[in-house]
C-alpha cells in the first residue's frame, strides 16, 4: 500500500500553536496554494477548465515525474485533509433550499433517484466484480454525488480504506467526468431533448459542477441555469450521504467492540461530522440570505482555492505504478455507475422535463 504525501508526517505535526508548527507546514501548504491559485487563474481565462481537475492532474503529474521534498509532507497532509473540509463548508454557501424547492417534486425526486440508484450500482456492482467497500463507496459518491469533492468528503468517514483507494476512485472522476462534457451535449442533440432538459440532464449525470457548467455551455439555448440548480442539488446529498457512511462505520466500530477483540478502547467516529454539521449551516446561511452577493462570490473564490489546494494535495498521492496494479474491474465499476447516472437521470427528466 502507498501512502499519499505526508500520511505519516501528520503524526507527528505538533499543536498549531507551536512556534515550529508554522516551519513544518508552511513548504507544503505554501506549494499547495501557490497551484490552487495558478489553477484558478487558468480556470479564470478558460472557465470550462475545473480548477479542480486541474490541480489533481498538476499533482499527479508532478508526483510522478519529479521526487516531492520531505519537507512539504507535513503541509500537503493538512491540505488533504483541514483545508479540503474548510473547503466543503464553504461549498455549502453555494446550495439555497429556495432554489433547490423551485425545481418542483418532480426533478427533486430524479437527483434523489440518481444519487441513491448510482450509490447502489456502485455497491452491489462492486460486490459482484470483488471490490473492495471503501473503493465502492469511493467510487459511488464520487459519481453519483459531486466528483473529487465528494470522494475526498466521504473519505473522512470511511475508516477501512487504502490510498489506492481513493486515487483510484479521484483518477476515475477526473476521466470519466472529463469524457461527459462533450458526450452528453452530443446526446442531448441526437435525442432532440433541447435546451431545458438537455440542461437538467446535464446537472443530473455530470460528476463536477464545472463539467456541467462546461457541458450545460455547450448545450446552449438556456439550459446553464437548469443544469447548476440540478447540480447544487446532488452536492446538497453530500451530507447525508457522509452521515450515512459514517453511521455505518460507527455500528461495525461497536459491533466489533461489542465483540471483544481488543477493540472495547476504539474510539467510535462521530455520527456526524463536524465539517457536515458547518456545511448544513453554510447552506442555512445562503438559504436565509443574510450574506451580500459580493460576500458570497469573494468566498466562493476561497471555498475554490482551499479545494484546489485539497486535490493538489491528494493528487501528489497518485503513483501511477500503484493504479497499474489496481487492475481494471474499478473501471469497469465507473463505467457502470456512469451509465446507471446517466440512464436514471435521462429517464427521469424526460418524464418530468
Amino acid at each position: 500500500m502507498t501512502s499519499r504525501p505526508g500520511d505519516r508526517a501528520l503524526l507527528s505535526v505538533a499543536d498549531p500553536a507551536d512556534p515550529g508548527a508554522f516551519r513544518r507546514l508552511g513548504p507544503g501548504l505554501a506549494l499547495a496554494l501557490t497551484v490552487a491559485l495558478a489553477a484558478l487563474g487558468l480556470n479564470t481565462l478558460v472557465p470550462t477548465l475545473s480548477a479542480l481537475l486541474v490541480a489533481i492532474l498538476v499533482g499527479v503529474v508532478l508526483t510522478n515525474l519529479v521526487r516531492m521534498p520531505e519537507a512539504t509532507a507535513p503541509g500537503l497532509a493538512v491540505a488533504a485533509k483541514t483545508l479540503l473540509r474548510a473547503g466543503i463548508v464553504l461549498l455549502g454557501l453555494q446550495v439555497s433550499l429556495l432554489d433547490i424547492a423551485g425545481l418542483g417534486a418532480g426533478t427533486i425526486g430524479v437527483v434523489l433517484a440518481v444519487v441513491v440508484g448510482g450509490l447502489l450500482v456502485a455497491e452491489f456492482g462492486g460486490r459482484m466484480l470483488g471490490i473492495r467497500p471503501a473503493q465502492r463507496s469511493l467510487i459511488g459518491a464520487g459519481f453519483s454525488i459531486c466528483g473529487a469533492a465528494a470522494v475526498a468528503g466521504v473519505e473522512g468517514v470511511i475508516d477501512d480504506k487504502q490510498d489506492e483507494d481513493v486515487v483510484t476512485a479521484l483518477a476515475l472522476v477526473v476521466l470519466f467526468g472529463t469524457l461527459m462534457i462533450p458526450l452528453l451535449p452530443l446526446l442531448v442533440a441526437v435525442l432532440g431533448l433541447g435546451a431545458h432538459v438537455g440542461g437538467l440532464w446535464a446537472g443530473a449525470s455530470i460528476h463536477e459542477v464545472a463539467q456541467v457548467v462546461a457541458a450545460a455551455g455547450i448545450i446552449g439555448g438556456g439550459a446553464l441555469e437548469g443544469a447548476v440548480v440540478v447540480k447544487l442539488a446532488r452536492v446538497l446529498m453530500l451530507a447525508p450521504v457522509a452521515v450515512w457512511f459514517g453511521w455505518q462505520m460507527r455500528r461495525r466500530a461497536g459491533c466489533a467492540a461489542a465483540s471483544g477483540g481488543g477493540a472495547r478502547e476504539q474510539r467510535l467516529p462521530p455520527i456526524v461530522p463536524l465539517f457536515v454539521v458547518g456545511f448544513l449551516l453554510a447552506v442555512l446561511v445562503r438559504t436565509v440570505g443574510v450574506l451580500p452577493s459580493p460576500t458570497l462570490d469573494a468566498l466562493k473564490v476561497v471555498q475554490t482555492v482551499l479545494l484546489a489546494a485539497a486535490m493538489f494535495a491528494l493528487g501528489c498521492g497518485v503513483r501511477l505504478a500503484t493504479l497499474k496494479t489496481v487492475g481494471g474491474r474499478p473501471l469497469v465499476l465507473a463505467t457502470l455507475t456512469t451509465l446507471a447516472v446517466g440512464l436514471i437521470g435521462w429517464g427521469g427528466v424526460t418524464l418530468v422535463g
